[in-house]
């Protein structure tokens, strides 16, 4: 069964040194930490490598970050994996828990989590499932 989760979150991005061998300004990578609210409470660590472009408003990032709280009550742990593009401002992400990754009394979570962001607020929906682990 499909369960449903919502709530707002805080995020702090914080850019690391380039990769001198790469030597191209195109490529970063930044450090994740945020602090979710709502039906899922606690916060999360990761990192991100973004690509820019000369076209204004493409891009690109993916992300990894471990989250670790409770979900509607349940306590434990569990890893989301980012990919999102802008195409000349046209925005696709997609956030997905990692197979297996979840622990506590998480295991077995699977899902997909979207990102809203409005006046520079954001929040997140999370449809996810809990299923027994063999």
């Amino acid at each position: 069964m499909t369960t449903h989760a919502s709530g707002t979150f805080e995020v702090k991005l914080t850019p690391q040194a380039p990769d001198e061998e790469a030597g191209d300004a195109s490529v970063g990578r930044m450090t994740i930490d945020k602090q979710f609210h709502g039906d899922l409470e606690g916060t999360s660590n990761g990192q991100m490598l973004t690509a820019g472009t000369d076209v204004k408003g493409s891009a690109g990032y993916v992300a990894i970050e471990k989250v670790s709280g409770t979900l509607q009550g349940r306590r434990g742990a569990f890893i989301l994996q980012h990919s999102g593009t802008m195409t000349r401002g046209e925005p696709q992400l997609t956030i997905t828990v990692v197979p297996d990754s979840g622990a506590g009394e998480l295991v077995g979570l699977a899902g997909r989590l979207d990102i809203k962001i409005e006046d520079g607020k954001h929040s997140y929906d999370f449809e996810y499932t809990l299923a027994e682990t063999p």
